[in-house]
């Protein structure tokens, strides 16, 4: 038995915590910004009522043994305010976000051996600040080491597909060539079929090519198939579906530019990689929040 504090209780956090409640024997901490009356999660099984401690203020909460974030990447500094009381006694941080900085954003706050970076696949809608729609399974990825092992042993027994794998770095950068396309509907405002335009599929090849050579240049390990691969999985999605960026500049909240566009444009230029695709998708997407 653990307890757990999740900090960031929308799709994913919820999720997460519905994942854990169901291993069965973790006591668990929701970490959210005004009360919460409930939490439901409509799982591919049933509704799952989540059953927890809801703190929220951060100078409430309790030491506990592990800490997931669940938060936006831009969120960094508000998620952090959490971390002080709830790894008062040493607890790791599993940090569920988008990008491949997981651990570069928590360093100004933990030591790095402290924080656990983590690739997850969901497909979860959140309706309400109460209600959460799991429209899929869950699959969990982080490093391998006694650290991402000892969190992979948290799920055990439930439905998460939770492995530590050895190259983690090729699979943050797999999931970035995922989702750095994601711009595209977000500047359009149209949901995923839009993508099975050939005009807009070339935009996308050209946009994940960008980031396989960056990642490849990071370490990764990503082979020419990539970009393809990529392309079918979103001819495959659902024409209604809308990727988390989009949904974002749907309700006008602040956007995951930089975690899913524009670190390609800045680790390209790092390398000396061209990434025209990429920037031009971070100078439109910025010039409309401004």
């Amino acid at each position: 038995m653990a307890k757990i504090a999740i900090v960031g209780v929308g799709g994913i956090g919820g999720v997460v915590a519905s994942m854990l409640q169901s291993a069965g024997s973790h006591e668990l901490v929701l970490c959210v910004r005004s009360p919460l009356k409930e939490l439901v999660v409509e799982t591919p099984t049933g509704d799952v009522t989540i059953r927890a401690t809801v703190v929220t203020s951060p100078d409430e909460v309790p030491a506990v043994d592990w800490v997931v974030v669940a938060t936006k990447a831009y969120d960094v500094a508000g998620a952090a305010l959490w971390l002080e009381k709830l790894c008062a006694n040493g607890a790791p941080v599993a940090v569920f976000q988008n990008g491949v900085e997981h651990r570069e954003r928590f360093a100004p706050y933990l030591p790095m051996q402290q924080i656990l970076p983590v690739i997850v696949d969901c497909p979860v809608e959140k309706r309400s600040r109460e209600r959460i729609v799991q429209r899929g399974g869950m699959t969990i990825k982080v490093p391998a080491g006694p650290l991402g092992e000892s969190f992979v042993a948290l799920f055990a027994g439930t439905t998460a597909e939770a492995t530590a794998v050895a190259d983690f770095t090729t699979v943050a950068w797999r999931k970035l060539c995922h989702n750095s396309p994601g711009a595209i509907s977000t500047i359009l405002l149209q949901p995923g079929g839009v993508m099975r335009d050939p005009a807009l599929g070339e935009v996308l090849l050209q946009m994940v090519r960008e980031t396989v050579a960056v990642g490849n240049a990071e370490g990764a390990n990503l082979d020419d198939s990539v970009p393809e691969a990529i392309l079918a999985a979103y001819h495959a999605a659902p024409d209604d579906s809308i990727n988390s960026l989009h949904a974002d500049r749907l309700a006008g909240r602040p956007m995951e530019i930089d975690a899913r566009n524009g670190v390609v444009v800045r680790f390209g230029k790092r390398y000396g990689i061209a990434t025209p695709a990429n920037a031009m998708a971070v100078a439109l997407l910025e010039a409309m929040v401004r």
